[in-house]
């Protein structure tokens, strides 16, 4: 699929303006990724490791609801778990999520190679199976990131870490965010989904400015802060 027949939601993020290349310009000048502030390296696996652990429970309930869709609708069954190769802190890794649609619309050749265009029907209603609208009603679908958190791959906060051709489009646009910091389940841009403010960059340097000038614990206590909104957010039940 070519990147004019994707879904405008699959591509939210905009380029950064003239306002924030001046307001951030000493972002802008960074030439390598940002080194780790420990508090919260050490509370991303903790938090990680714990909340994998308390979602077993989901996670196996899921399964079976995997298994008796695919039961009762043999057109819905199939793996419940896939990734595709995503850019955090400027390096490849496999990206996970439940899946959400049907097999058939799944490119099989892609998926293989973790192309994100394998699984880019995700946005057209009739491909979703009944558990997967659910999953994405409350971004279940998100719980196996936890898993690249623990590995080191992804943060808990950070910018949303792109697929490989989006985190391409994004850098040629002239953003630097996914670049300098690795990809975060949440960020200040990302708890604006659903708004029209979704996709403003001017939120991800905002975050990349306080990561440079705070104390690692004054980092950590404005980690915390986010993880709290995107709580409330994600209760909504919201998710698309």
């Amino acid at each position: 699929m070519s990147k004019q027949s994707e879904p405008k939601e699959a591509f939210p993020y905009r380029a950064p303006d003239e306002v924030i290349k001046q307001r951030y310009r000493h972002i802008f000048e960074i030439k390598e990724p940002l080194a780790p502030r420990t508090p919260k390296l050490v509370f991303d696996k903790v938090v990680a490791a714990l909340l994998l652990l308390a979602a077993a429970p989901v996670f196996l309930l899921l399964k079976i609801a995997f298994l008796v869709e695919g039961w009762l609708i043999p057109e819905n069954k199939g793996p419940m778990f896939f990734s595709y190769n995503a850019a955090s802190a400027g390096k490849i890794f496999p990206k996970y999520k439940i899946r959400l649609i049907k097999m058939r619309y799944i490119d099989a050749d892609g998926a293989k190679r973790g192309d994100w265009h394998a699984y880019s029907a995700e946005w057209t209603p009739e491909s979703r199976t009944h558990v997967g609208r659910f999953v994405k009603k409350f971004y279940l679908d998100e719980l196996p990131q936890f898993y690249s958190v623990l590995k080191g791959d992804m943060s808990i906060v950070g910018p949303r870490p792109l697929a490989v051709h989006h985190y391409e489009r994004d850098r040629e646009q002239g953003n630097v965010s996914r670049y300098l910091l690795k990809g975060g389940m949440l960020g200040l841009g990302h708890i604006k989904k659903g708004t029209p403010e979704m996709g403003n960059p001017v939120y991800e340097y905002e975050y990349i400015d306080q990561y440079l000038k705070l104390s690692p614990l004054g980092l950590l206590w404005l980690d915390l802060t986010i993880i709290w909104r995107g709580v409330r957010v994600i209760l909504q039940g919201k998710g698309l």
